[in-house]
């Protein structure tokens, strides 16, 4: 069986990193499937979905290691061609990715005791953001 919800949300942009475990785990306790898998998609290409251990210092951390590794402040071609500055954001939305599968069992995400799943959007602006949830299993 496959079973499609969402999840709506919105960011503040600019590394924005929101904790959507509980959301998850709440659709999947809606669709009565026990065993399988949860795939998350976030649509747009200036934000991403990891899991973290979802805690102050590691945030900092985070955040950190992207100014280190595709940092805002440097020239992008696409905000040459587009004038929105956010080059850096689709760069950081690439690396991280659009999509996450997660097992579960007995109707519980499989995850590790400090381990969350965080939608990061990257983007220079708040934004509207839709989380796509595909349940599958039995």
């Amino acid at each position: 069986m496959v079973i499609t919800k969402k999840i709506s949300l919105e960011s503040k942009g600019n590394c924005d990193i929101i904790d959507i475990t509980a959301e998850v785990q709440q659709r999947l306790s809606e669709t009565g499937i026990s065993d399988g898998t949860v795939t998350l998609f976030i649509s747009g290409s200036t934000a991403g979905i990891t899991t973290i251990e979802f805690e102050p210092g590691l945030i900092f951390d985070f955040k950190e290691m992207w100014e280190r590794n595709a940092p805002r402040n440097i020239p992008y071609e696409h905000d040459r061609a587009w004038g929105d500055g956010n080059g850096h954001s689709h760069v950081r939305a690439s690396l991280l990715g659009a999509s996450l599968v997660i097992p579960f069992s007995g109707k519980r995400l499989a995850l590790g005791t400090w381990q969350q799943i965080v939608v990061v959007d990257f983007d220079n602006r708040a934004r509207s953001r839709q989380i796509i949830v595909q349940v599958m299993g039995e």
